[in-house]
C-alpha cells in the first residue's frame, strides 16, 4: 500500500550547512513556529533558563561534565546495529538501527535529561519537574534527580499510569513523586497544563524540563542540542559501518526529540529524512495523533506549531497506543523542516506498529517501544515496497519492556503479526 507523506519539494541541503548557528532565531521562532507565547508570570522564569542554558552551555566545566556523564553513566555511544536478519526476510534492503534503546534507563530521554539536571543544579534550583507520557521522559528525569540530589515531580495523565505501570514504580522507586492527573483525556496534554501550572507557582525554587522539543522557547532549542549527541554519533557509526551515507532516516514523531535528536546530524548530507507520526486507528478525527499530516496552525503550551484542533479551534482528542505520541501539537522545528521540504513526514497505524513491534522482537531478538516500532513499521514498509535496495537507518529510540504488559493483554504474544 502506498502511503501519503506531507512535503515539499526537498531543497538544496547546502543550506543546512550553518543552519544550527541561526536556527532557532534569538526570539524562539523556527520559521514562523516557536516563540515564548507564555503569560506575564511566566516571562522572568523562561528568560533565567535561555541565559543561564546559553552561557552555562558554552562552558568548558559544562560541556566536560556532561560528557563524562554521558560516557560513564549513561553508557555512550550507543552502537549502530545491522538488522541483518530482518533485513533478508523483507528482501534486499538494509535496515540498521541507532540504538538508544541501550542508553541507561531504556531510552533516548536520557540525552535530554542529564543535561537539564546538570543546569538546573549549576542554576541552584531545589527541584525538577515534569510531565511524562509513556514514562520513559519520567524515568530519565527521576533518575537525573537521584544523580544530582534533586527532589522531582512527575506528572502523568490516570490513562498512561494504568499503561505504565512499570515505569510508575520506576520513579517512585527512585524517590520521585507521581502525580496524578485527572482532568480531560487524562493523558499527555493534561499532563503538560498541570506541569506548567505547577512550575508557575514556584519557579524560583523549581525548574520545568519538559520532556520534547516542544513548549515555549528555549525548550526547543534546549532540548534539540542535548539530543543531538545522537545524530553526530550515528552519522560517524554509518559511515564507518558501511563507507557510505544512509540512503533513508527516519524516526517516529509525536512531540519530536529523538526524531530531532538523529535528524540533526544528517541535515546537510543528501539522505532521505522521514518523520514518522501515529495514525493510530486511522484518519477520524480523535482516532490518532498525526499533527503534521492533518493539523493546521495554532498554539499550544506557549508556542506556535500544527495541531490538532476540534470545531472551536482548541486541541482536539488524539489516540495512539504509544503513550509517548498522543500529543495534539508537535515540536516547531519539526513545523519547519517539513514547510521547507527538508523532512518528509508520513504515518503508522496502530496495527503496524504492533505488527513491527513483534517481527522486531522474533527476527532480532530486539524488544522496541511502541514508540519506536512505529519507526520501525515506516522501515519495514519501505523495504517490502523498494524496486531497489536502499539502506534505511532508524532511531530505536527506546526499549519495549514498559509496554509488555498492555501488548499481550490486548493483542497476545503475537503469533498472527510475524509474517
Amino acid at each position: 500500500m502506498s502511503v501519503p507523506t506531507r512535503s515539499s519539494p526537498l531543497q538544496s541541503n547546502a543550506a543546512y550547512a550553518d543552519y544550527f548557528r541561526r536556527t532557532p532565531t534569538r526570539e524562539g521562532y523556527f520559521g514562523k513556529y516557536g516563540g515564548a507565547l507564555i503569560p506575564p508570570a511566566l516571562e522572568s522564569a523562561m528568560h533565567e533558563v535561555r541565559l543561564a542554558y546559553e552561557t552555562i552551555s558554552r562552558s568548558h566545566e559544562f560541556i566536560s561534565e556532561l560528557r563524562r556523564i554521558r560516557r560513564h553513566f549513561q553508557g555512550r555511544p550507543t552502537p549502530v546495529y545491522h538488522a541483518a536478519r530482518l533485513s533478508r526476510h523483507l528482501g534486499g534492503s538494509q535496515i540498521y538501527f541507532k540504538r538508544e534503546d541501550l542508553n541507561h534507563t531504556g531510552a533516548h530521554k536520557i540525552n535530554h535529561c542529564m543535561g537539564e539536571g546538570l543546569l538546573a543544579k549549576h542554576m541552584g534550583k531545589k527541584k525538577i519537574i515534569a510531565e511524562t507520557g509513556a514514562g520513559q521522559h519520567g524515568v530519565a528525569l527521576a533518575t537525573a534527580a537521584a544523580y544530582f540530589g534533586l527532589e522531582c515531580d512527575i506528572y502523568m495523565g490516570e490513562v498512561d499510569i494504568a499503561k505504565q505501570a512499570p515505569n510508575v514504580a520506576r520513579m517512585k522507586i527512585l524517590g520521585t513523586r507521581v502525580i496524578p492527573v485527572t482532568r480531560g483525556q487524562r493523558t499527555l496534554k493534561e499532563a503538560v497544563d498541570a506541569c506548567l501550572e505547577a512550575y508557575m507557582e514556584d519557579s524560583a525554587n523549581q525548574i520545568y524540563c519538559i520532556g520534547s522539543v516542544v513548549g515555549p522557547h528555549p525548550f526547543p532549542m534546549m532540548v534539540r542540542d542535548f539530543q543531538r549527541v545522537v545524530g553526530v554519533e550515528a552519522r560517524e557509526q554509518f559511515i564507518e559501518m558501511t563507507g557510505n551515507l544512509p540512503d533513508i532516516v527516519t524516526a517516529c514523531v509525536g512531540g519530536g526529540s529523538n526524531a530531532m535528536g538523529l535528524f540533526s546530524g544528517f541535515l546537510a548530507d543528501p539522505c532521505e529524512i522521514h518523520g514518522v507520526e501515529p495514525l493510530g486507528k486511522g484518519p477520524q478525527p480523535g482516532e490518532h495523533s498525526a499533527t503534521l499530516t492533518y493539523g493546521k496552525e495554532g498554539t499550544i503550551h506557549g508556542f506556535r506549531c500544527y495541531l490538532l484542533q476540534d470545531a472551536e479551534g482548541q486541541p482536539a482528542e488524539v489516540h495512539s497506543v504509544a503513550s509517548g505520541l498522543d500529543y495534539p501539537g508537535v515540536g516547531p522545528e519539526h513545523c519547519h523542516l517539513m514547510d521547507a521540504g527538508r523532512v518528509q513526514y508520513t504515518t503508522a497505524t496502530d496495527e503496524a506498529a504492533i505488527e513491527a513491534f513483534f517481527m522486531l522482537s522474533r527476527m532480532e531478538g530486539i524488544i522496541p517501544a511502541l514508540e519506536s516500532a512505529h519507526a520501525v513499521a515506516h522501515a519495514i514498509r519501505l523495504a517490502r515496497e523498494a524496486a531497489d535496495p536502499r539502506s534505511i537507518l532508524v532511531n530505536l529510540s527506546g526499549r519495549g519492556d514498559k509496554d509488555m504488559d498492555y501488548v499481550i493483554e490486548h493483542y497476545g504474544t503475537g503469533g498472527r503479526y510475524v509474517k
